[in-house]
């Protein structure tokens, strides 16, 4: 899940964006100071959304100022009441990504978003897969159930992957043993009963469904 901090000092607007974008699948955390959004600079954040006026001594430009210090590519969206040329110009600048202007639609900055986050993340989508509320990292060969790490071990992850990556196809065992254990494998199939039996243990809203006579396939 993405991740967007959203600095914002208008309480009524910043709610309704927090639930257009958490409608949309992203994790959204709200700051109306900008002292509050420079403090949690560092924390994982994919795309900061910052309105230029804040309620108090720091600007938008001084969040972004201090963001691009830790990070030079994290996204950066400038809202603000005020349509000027020199404004865009500036945030440009600094390094934001993107600017609109108050009164905006909460739909377009959520499309805003999206296209941003495709853009700027297409190597880390190429490297994530999907299944349920199961959310499996390629990279770095970790499996998370709604953000909670599940400790697979290799064998494990393995025919997870196998699985995930072939819903719906059934797996003889013998496919299952060349594939996970790979072609030097010499011994009973047996082993791939008791990985299926660990793998639902641990993954237990995983649907794998047995083959009566001949192995398994994911639902």
């Amino acid at each position: 899940m993405y991740t967007i901090c959203l600095v914002e000092d208008e309480i009524a607007l910043s709610t309704v964006v927090k639930a257009y974008l958490e409608r949309a699948g992203y994790e959204t955390i709200c700051f109306t100071k900008g002292s509050e959004a420079i403090e949690y600079i560092g924390n994982k954040v994919d795309c900061w959304i910052l309105d230029i006026m804040l309620g108090d001594d720091i600007n938008g430009y001084d969040v972004i100022k201090a963001i691009r210090e830790k990070d030079q590519n994290v996204p950066v969206i400038f809202t603000s009441a005020r349509d000027q040329e020199l404004d865009k110009i500036f945030g440009l600048e600094l390094g934001s990504d993107d600017y609109m202007t108050k009164p905006y639609s909460s739909k377009e900055l959520v499309l805003r978003v999206n296209n941003i986050i495709k853009r700027v993340y297409k190597d880390r989508d190429n490297n994530i897969l999907k299944y349920d509320d199961y959310t499996i990292n390629l990279e770095k060969r970790m499996v998370e159930y709604n953000k909670k790490e599940i400790k697979l071990t290799t064998l494990e992850f393995d025919l997870c992957l196998l699985f995930i990556k072939n819903q719906g196809k059934c797996f003889s065992r013998e496919e299952i043993l060349k594939d996970v254990w790979g072609n030097d494998y010499f011994g009973t199939d047996r082993v791939v009963d008791d990985l299926i039996r660990r793998v639902r243990k641990k993954m237990s809203h995983m649907k794998i469904e047995s083959v009566y006579g001949y192995g398994y396939r994911l639902l």
